[in-house]
């Protein structure tokens, strides 16, 4: 059986995630004290018991989903699982693409909260509140979402960002032009089309200063080659190779998130399990859609983690 380790991204944040992870394995709270020390502020005690509107700024959202995912897979390894033996394949949705390379070993958990804290502040500052949107179009696939949104661009930004599985792209760009994308998407037979309730347009063109940012700040970071192959957000396909990967986490923070591909593209590579790590279980229903074939598990608590770990 080929299995991958995949990822989550942001929307996945609940108040308390995590906590029993930290309170059952020594080496999961580790992770947490870590990201704390990195940041040097206790993100630990705005995810446990903080306030979720605070916890889903970007800036917070971003290294705090990052700590969870490392957490369960510490949890993990305690209970004898290693990546390298057990997964194929890892991959993540946005910013979980960190998450996926630290638990690979691509990355150091310090070096991706630092990274992560950057990235979420990068692209909030990068567009004003109000001037950039995001909306989910349900019932379209990927083709159609993408000829709608350069329809309504007309001179404006507005393209797909997220093709998260046969019915759901998720499209950004200039507010009053995703508005346009929304109207026409239901006029042309979408099922839902609504505005998310985000703070920014992610994984457009509109996020241009965030990736020259990261692009300077990734340059100053240490890379290693992860432990298993990265199925990249940008590509949708398999890549090893550390200063590859340091680029497309670049071309990421503008380019669109190309999950369903990626999902597809290791599901021909032969993976037949996927093992959700970290908060909710978003991901594991994106693959359902995808490939009912594929096993999912979530790991996400400690009686997750054992419960995995023993099968």
């Amino acid at each position: 059986m080929s299995r991958a380790f995949v990822f989550p991204g942001q929307g996945a944040q609940t108040i308390g995630m995590g906590r029993d992870l930290a309170e059952a394995y020594p080496a999961a709270r580790a992770v947490f004290d870590e990201v704390d020390e990195a940041l040097g502020e206790k993100l630990s005690d705005l995810i446990w018991e903080g306030d979720i509107a605070e916890l889903t700024l970007t800036r917070n959202a971003q290294p705090a989903l990052m700590a969870t995912s490392l957490a369960a897979l510490r949890a993990l390894e305690a209970e004898g699982v290693v990546l390298a033996d057990h997964a194929a394949y890892v991959a993540g949705h946005s910013l979980g693409e960190y998450s996926a390379l630290t638990a690979a070993g691509a990355l150091s958990v310090a070096d991706a909260a630092r990274l992560l804290r950057l990235r979420g502040s990068a692209m909030q500052e990068a567009v004003p509140v109000g001037v950039g949107a995001m909306a989910a179009l349900l019932g379209m696939d990927f083709e159609t979402a993408s000829g709608i949104a350069a329809e309504a661009a007309e001179g404006e930004v507005c393209q797909a960002a997220n093709d998260n599985d046969p019915s759901q792209v998720v499209i950004s760009g200039h507010t009053a032009a995703v508005e346009r994308a929304v109207e026409l998407a239901k006029a042309r037979g979408a099922k839902r089309a609504m505005l998310l309730p985000v703070s920014a347009p992610f994984h457009c063109a509109l996020m241009g200063p965030a990736a020259e940012a990261m692009a300077e700040a990734l340059s100053q970071v240490e890379f290693n080659d992860p432990a298993v192959p990265l199925v990249a957000n940008v590509t949708a396909n398999g890549v090893s190779d550390a200063t590859t990967i340091r680029g497309l986490l670049v071309d990421q923070v503008t380019g669109a998130v190309r999950w369903r591909e990626g999902v597809m593209w290791m599901a021909a590579q032969g993976v037949t399990e996927v093992w959700e790590i970290g908060a909710g279980k978003a991901l594991s229903g994106m693959i359902k859609r995808i490939d009912r074939s594929v096993a999912t598990h979530a790991v996400g608590t400690a009686d997750q983690a054992r419960t995995v770990a023993q099968g």
